[in-house]
């Protein structure tokens, strides 16, 4: 693992000069990967020559220092698993490096959207985000991004800023892996107990509904996925919106077209997010 900016640097310019015209994908995390990594490599290979893995617990994405300090650390685990799948770089910076000035950093605005969804519950999330990912392309000067689906807001908001700050970073997604119950695969699923994994894969039952009900029109498809969850007290309900993916703003009812729909909730006192393609009309 490399620590340092300087030492990612150093390794990166050895890469350009032994293969000038090789093409370089990044893949940003915090770290405790899973399953859902080792498909954004296996895509980050087929994209690009020269793979970077970056792991940075970003302190600027919490909302407390609380929940900041519970994130699992696996730095060993996911050294180990980067390894044997033949990633490049994998950079691991200390918070001390990337943020020497602490949550003081000069900082991107995700704007206005920034705070809807996602960032109604986590004002500061967005921003934080956003930050340490132009930190990181501008360090690294990837060619491609790689992102996993789940989370169709933050690429959303990567998109726009590559496009405002002319980045010139190709974009790449990969569809969100998921168990048999049709959650996404994650860190907090395995801390879930056998009656919250339960009501939690009611979510994605929930936007199935939705998804199934989108040719009655918006509200019809939201009223289904709210169906679904109804009865099951372990579930608190954060947000279920269907939204406009030119746009990530809310679909009006009578507007026909591709739409996603939208969930985050709480179970067992953990936090999911999911999202499905639907086609509303």
């Amino acid at each position: 693992m490399i620590d340092t900016v300087a030492g990612l640097r150093a390794r990166l310019t050895e890469v350009r000069a032994a293969a000038p015209q090789s093409r370089i994908a990044l893949i940003s995390t915090i770290g405790a990967l899973h399953d859902g990594h080792i498909d954004l490599v296996h895509r980050a290979r087929e994209v690009a020559d020269v793979v970077v893995v970056s792991i940075f617990v970003n302190p600027l994405r919490f909302a407390t220092p609380a929940e900041f300090a519970a994130y699992p650390r696996t730095r060993r685990e996911d050294a180990e698993l980067l390894d044997s799948l033949g990633v490049d770089a994998v950079f691991a910076p200390d918070q001390s490096e990337l943020l020497p000035d602490g949550s003081a950093t000069t900082r991107i605005s995700a704007g206005d959207l920034g705070l809807r969804y996602e960032g109604r519950a986590r004002p500061s999330y967005f921003d934080g985000l956003l930050t340490v990912e132009a930190k990181l392309f501008h360090l690294v000067q990837p060619d491609v991004a790689v992102y996993g689906e789940r989370d169709r807001q933050r690429i959303f908001l990567v998109r726009r800023m590559i496009r405002d700050l002319y980045f010139g970073i190709e974009v790449v997604t990969v569809d969100t892996v998921r168990g048999d119950d049709g959650l996404p695969v994650s860190t907090r699923i395995g801390l879930l107990d056998a009656g919250d994994r339960a009501a939690a894969a009611l979510l994605p039952a929930a936007l199935d509904a939705a998804a199934a009900n989108a040719d009655r029109g918006v509200d019809a498809c939201i009223a289904a996925a709210q169906s679904t969850l109804m009865g099951e007290p372990r579930i608190r309900l954060e947000y279920l919106s269907v939204v406009d993916p030119a746009t990530f703003l809310p679909v009006d009812e009578g507007r026909t077209g591709p739409a996603l729909a939208l969930i985050a909730a709480s179970v067992g006192g953990h936090r999911f997010i999911d999202n499905a393609e639907i086609y509303v009309g």
